[in-house]
């Protein structure tokens, strides 16, 4: 079935459908319209229906939505019916059912002269249609398109006659209603590319099942599913936005088909092993492929197993049934089953419908396709089904209210004393559906009445009617069954409208975190005792800590036989969903043997997981597991987590927990990062305290503090990239309470063994020390001395202790409360033999070599002991160093490796953890394998280099620009207001002297004699000596692939913008947002002044002068090249006088100020359209307008 082919015609059905109902629509709500003259009842009955769906326009798009849907579900339920003869003659189909170009043959047929006289025409009803339609044909009846008009009649009479088979697809309509149903009914069905024209390419016969005795209803299930989706898409985009779901976005935020082989093996698993077990000598679970055989320790014979005597006891529910596909799949489970038993085929299909197949829904339409594609079910097997008149028992749950009064008159005709608010049970059914428990009282009474209603006469029909309704919806929803598949809606709590909640949360407290455990708890009140509950949910419920009474209360009172973990693998046929989930199988009755587990997690594609699932079942597989549920008891949180060997269960009762060692503790939230949170590099050094000490206080004039966000998969050291403002001992925090939450204070500024809370994969320990604040991402550890220090970090960056987080917290977030429970073995200090501070030592040192450090000293092609040379020639210094940091990672590795055994000996788990430790993962930035994973060798060492020389040119621009000197190592200018005066303190006699306006130009006409590259190149013979400048330059281009010049002008701002993540410290002008400003100029941040921008304007108009003058020369040139470069200055120029007149000169008179502590992200949009854009920062700008907060707020631009 070509699914991707269904999605598109759905999709656009729904959008042409929608488009002609409301054309339709419009022109009848015209002034003077021709429906309202000449059929006033119809319009009327209009009038009222868009009254009650909310008037205006919320009424008018209901109505839309509502009988577009109408003829989508009667065009595809006609075209399955005539592609399988059941219409006698086809209607909407041409004779040859392949056709897309024939008439649909009832209108061919009628212009032959021939009716379906003993069928449809059969009706009075129909009588006065025939007539128009033999008008229309033969042109009596005048009309603008007499055969898209008698077509639409020929539609009309079949859907009235089906409606007596088929009602929920046809909906019985009086004589209004039917006339609107005529008046909307979408023009051009006949035209090329109609939904009805569409409908016929796309519903192949082949895919509708025609070779199948059952069919194939399946197909009536994606193309709803498609039908709805871009709705979906607009309720998914709703809560991006914070609104909430009630009862109109509940049945499209929900809707997820599921996919044939998962409803397979959850039927087998349930049905098919409740038969298997009350009648062991039945051979059809052969004919099940997803049928597990249960276990050896799962005997039977001890268990008081559910009496099925009958297929008839087989009954089965859906509580939330969609368009019906787990019940579709049961009707062939049990017609094979009544088979077996001998019962006769021509009745089977009646008693399946009749006493096994019961399902639930809130959504009208998804019911009436439950009940259509039953039906198809039922006529494939059965040519004489339509006659036995058995309707499927699919029951929407429907809202349905009283007045006060209406409860009295109730309880006077029942002779009850039910409170209003029991009568009312189901005034919310669109929103609680099948989640709602009906009172006893209200039970006892439905069951009363069950046999008893004809008896009772009321005044009011209408009441009477809607009375029954409610008996009906609760004797569904209280009654018994022996097996209940479903996949259940998913909605997280905060998504769910507030009504939705408290709901939840009153009925379902162990459920609330989400609609799909709220349903699970729901259907196991649903099932008998010893019946058997099969489900597909998404998988948190295994393993979070917000499910964790659910899990206990689960796995104490229930038994799961089987799952199939799936994972984000499943449900590949619904673009862009990624849902992770598992499907399982549990018996109402606690559990005294083992579960099978089948581990599809790595396994991608529907058809990929149901290949893989099927030879786990009938081979012996390393992803097939069999475990008893109890023992997942001894994990902290009880998650399922089946795939643990024996002894790694086993080594969760070994030693003591972590926080009987270490306070493991979580860290600060701001609740507004933006205003209290900076790079560390954007504010000023001297107002920050980033070199550690022994002091816990902070010093009256420092602000600016480390702050530990967590970050990045690394270990051992690192991750300091941010700081804090905690001025004033946090005084600015502190009054923006309640948002923000301190936490922990106490344990700030110490020394800390920290992680990631949030993890892209492996969890990563590091070592913090002195002067750090944490946060609620970046949680520590605070060991009570550094034996416990080492201790820690090596076990809790040991495979170990990897694997043992992963069953403890699998969805990858790893809080305080499950780190606290790691067992920590006993690690005696005499075995001690790691060498902890050396695998620190490394990660810090690499973590310095970077610019973005703030403990970074020089560029490591200046560190003696990782060039081990003083030659000056870089090729070879570019050699030296990636053989240093060879040596590092392997070291590092073989560090790791050791830890891995060490700590795998101490919890007597060496055979089932992986020791051995990648060189990928050795996370070490200058470990080409960890920071270039998919490269090979070759390009790896290419990447290195090519890096190694862009930091060098970075820090060549630094000490251009004063930030660095060759003759110091550090920071020297990092401060607001710091001069070239405060340079020269630092360095008194610099070999290479800072630029002294700060303000460099870069541009691809060399026109000046201290551009960049000409301070690069002399950088470089300083740095390295003037005789191997020419060979260095060389090997620079070689590298980068290109001239200097250029790199300068198209690649460096990328790489600089990149390094600094988005928060630049170098800031380029340019006479264009884009890269492709002729003019462009750096300057440093930290030296920034008001005068700043004039000092760029006199390089501009310096800079539009020169290429003027060479473009005058060149134009009085012979050269083709010449001319065509004169013509490129010469737009060079326009572009120059546009950006000074229209941009720099206003802004070079506002002598703009900044200060640093508004952050880059406030004062780089400040520039305005100076500087080159960087989209990261210019996406933000309608957000940082409505700060308050900074100096010089964006805001107070003009």
């Amino acid at each position: 079935m070509n699914t991707s082919k269904l999605q598109a015609f759905a999709t656009d059905a729904r959008r042409q459908l929608m488009n002609a109902v409301e054309a339709r629509l419009d022109a009848a709500l015209a002034p003077n319209s021709d429906a309202q003259i000449d059929d006033s009842r119809a319009f009327g009955f209009l009038m009222e229906e868009i009254e009650q769906a909310g008037g205006g326009e919320q009424g008018r798009r209901h109505v839309v939505e509502r009988y577009a849907y109408r003829w989508f579900n009667r065009i595809i339920a006609f075209r399955y019916m005539d592609v399988h003869g059941f219409t006698g003659t086809p209607v909407v189909s041409p004779a040859d059912l392949t056709s897309t170009n024939g008439l649909p043959e009832v209108l061919a047929a009628a212009k032959r002269g021939e009716y379906d006289e003993s069928t449809v025409f059969s009706l009075r009803v129909n009588d006065r249609a025939k007539e128009r339609i033999e008008g229309l044909i033969d042109g009596s009846v005048m009309a603008d398109d007499p055969q898209g008009m008698a077509y639409g009649l020929l539609l009309q009479s079949e859907c009235r006659y089906w409606n007596h088979s088929l009602p929920f697809i046809f909906e019985g309509v009086g004589p209004e209603s039917g006339r609107v149903d005529e008046l909307l009914m979408p023009a051009d069905l006949l035209a090329e590319g109609s939904v009805l024209r569409n409908a016929v390419e796309v519903m192949t016969p082949e895919d509708c099942g025609v070779d199948d005795p059952s069919g194939n209803v399946e197909i009536i299930g994606w193309l709803y599913q498609y039908y709805i989706s871009e709705r979906k898409d607009e309720v998914m985009d709703g809560f991006k936005k914070n609104r909430k779901a009630g009862a109109d976005e509940i049945p499209a935020a929900t809707q997820l088909f599921t996919p044939d082989w998962i409803v397979r093996y959850l039927v087998q698993n349930t049905v098919g092993r409740l038969w298997m077990q009350a009648h062991p000598d039945s051979q059809l679970y052969k004919n099940w492929d997803y049928y597990i055989q249960p276990s050896e320790d799962d005997s039977t014979e001890d268990r008081d197993i559910l009496k099925i005597r009958t297929p008839e006891d087989l009954t089965i529910c859906d509580p939330a049934c969609g368009s019906g596909h787990m019940l579709t799949y049961a009707f062939d489970v049990l017609y094979e089953i009544y088979e077996e038993e001998g019962y006769a085929p021509s009745d089977i299909p009646g008693l399946i419908l009749e006493h096994n197949l019961y399902g639930m829904e809130i959504d009208e339409r998804a019911a009436n396709l439950a009940s259509f594609a039953l039906t198809m079910k039922a006529r494939s097997r059965s040519r004489r089904f339509f006659r036995k008149q058995v309707e499927p028992n699919i029951r929407r749950i429907m809202p349905i209210a009283f007045t006060e009064g209406e409860a009295a008159e109730l309880n006077d005709l029942y002779q009850v004393d039910l409170d209003s608010t029991v009568w009312n049970t189901y005034a919310k059914a669109d929103i609680y559906g099948s989640l709602i428990q009906p009172p006893q009282k209200l039970v006892d009474l439905a069951a009363s009445m069950e046999d008893t209603e004809d008896e009772i006469t009321l005044v009011d029909p209408l009441l009477r009617e809607r009375a029954e309704e409610v008996f009906a919806q609760t004797r569904c929803l209280a009654r018994k069954y022996v097996a209940v598949v479903a996949n259940p809606p998913y909605m997280g709590a905060k998504n769910m409208s507030g009504e939705l909640k408290q709901f939840v949360q009153d009925h379902y407290e162990d459920g609330k975190a989400d609609l799909f455990a709220a349903f699970i708890m729901r259907n196991r009140q649903f099932v008998q005792h010893n019946a058997l509950l099969g489900m597909i949910t998404m998988q948190s419920w295994m393993f979070l800590s917000s499910f964790e009474k659910l899990r206990r209360e689960l796995l104490a009172s229930s038994a799961i036989e089987t799952m199939a973990h799936l994972g984000a693998g499943a449900f590949d046929s619904i673009g862009g969903e990624v849902v992770s989930t598992a499907a399982f199988t549990l018996r109402n009755s606690p559990s005294s043997g083992k579960g099978v587990y089948i581990r599809l997690v790595d396994v991608s594609g529907d058809s990929n997981q149901a290949d893989t699932c099927v030879k786990a079942i009938n081979d012996d597989v390393d992803y097939c597991f069999e475990v008893n549920q109890h023992e997942f008891a001894q994990i902290p949180g009880s998650p399922i987590v089946y795939w643990l060997s024996k002894p790694m269960l086993e080594a969760f009762a070994r030693g003591k927990k972590l926080e009987k060692i270490a306070r493991p503790r979580q860290g600060l939230a701001t609740a507004d990062n933006n205003r209290f949170i900076r790079e560390w590099w954007e504010v000023s050094q001297s107002k920050s305290k980033l070199a550690p000490d022994d002091s816990e206080k902070t010093a009256g004039h420092d602000k600016w503090f480390p702050f530990n966000k967590g970050g990045e998969y690394r270990k051992w050291y690192g991750n300091q990239d941010y700081v804090i403002n905690w001025d004033d001992d946090g005084q600015e925090l502190y009054d923006f309470k309640p948002k923000s939450v301190i936490r922990n204070s106490q344990f700030y500024f110490q020394s800390a063994v920290s992680w990631s809370n949030v993890s892209s994969g492996t969890p990563s320990f590091r070592y913090y020390p002195k002067g750090f604040i944490f946060s609620h991402v970046g949680d520590c550890l605070f060991p009570d001395n550094e034996l416990d220090r080492n201790k820690l970090i090596a076990i809790c960056n040991a495979s170990v202790t990897e694997q043992l987080l992963a069953a403890m917290a699998p969805t990858l977030h790893f809080e305080v409360g499950q780190v606290a429970k790691l067992p920590i073995a006993n690690l005696l200090p005499g075995k001690w033999n790691l060498k902890i501070d050396e695998l620190i030592r490394n990660a810090e040192d690499d973590w310095n070599t970077q610019e973005v450090s703030w403990n970074f000293s020089r560029s490591i092609l200046f560190d003696e002991e990782q060039t081990d040379s003083l030659s000056g020639v870089l090729e070879e210094l570019v050699k030296n160093v990636r053989s240093y940091w060879a040596m590092i990672a392997s070291e590092q590795r073989q560090l790791e490796i050791d830890n891995n055994r060490v700590v795998a000996d101490a919890y007597d788990v060496r055979d089932d953890v992986p020791c051995d430790v990648p060189l990928e993962r050795v996370s070490l930035k200058r470990n080409v394998a960890f920071a270039y994973p998919k490269d090979t060798p070759e390009v790896r060492d290419e990447k290195f280099a090519q890096d190694v020389v862009k930091e060098l040119i970075s820090y060549a621009v630094g000490c251009m620009f004063g930030r660095y000197s060759l003759d110091k190592p550090g920071l020297i200018l990092a401060s607001q207001g710091e001069t070239l005066d405060n340079y020269h303190v630092q360095v008194p006699n610099p070999s290479f002297e800072p630029d002294v306006d700060n303000v460099i130009p870069v541009t691809e006409t060399d026109c000046f004699e201290d551009d960049i590259v000409t301070r690069f190149r002399r950088f470089l013979a300083v740095a390295f000596g003037k005789e191997n400048l020419a060979a260095n330059i060389a090997y620079i281009e070689q590298v980068l692939g290109k001239s200097i010049r250029k790199y300068f002008v198209n690649d460096f701002y990328n790489d600089h913008v990149k390094m600094y993540s988005n928060r630049p410290i170098y800031w380029q002008y340019s006479s264009q947002t884009s890269n492709k400003g002729s003019f462009k100029a750096l300057v440093y941040l930290h030296r920034y002044t008001p005068k700043t921008t004039n000092v760029v304007l006199n390089y501009l108009r310096d800079y539009t002068g020169k290429i003027a003058d060479i473009a005058d020369r060149l134009e009085h040139s012979d050269r083709a090249a010449d001319q065509k470069q004169a013509t490129k200055l010469r737009k060079a120029v326009l572009e120059c006088k546009d950006y000074e007149d229209q941009t720099l000169y206003p802004l070079a008179t506002r002598n703009l100020e900044m200060d640093l502590d508004d952050g880059v992200l406030v004062n780089y949009l400040r520039m305005g359209k100076a500087l080159r854009s960087i989209p990261a920062i210019e996406r933000k700008r309608k957000e940082v307008s409505t700060w308050t907060w900074p100096v010089h707020p964006l805001k107070d631009q003009t």
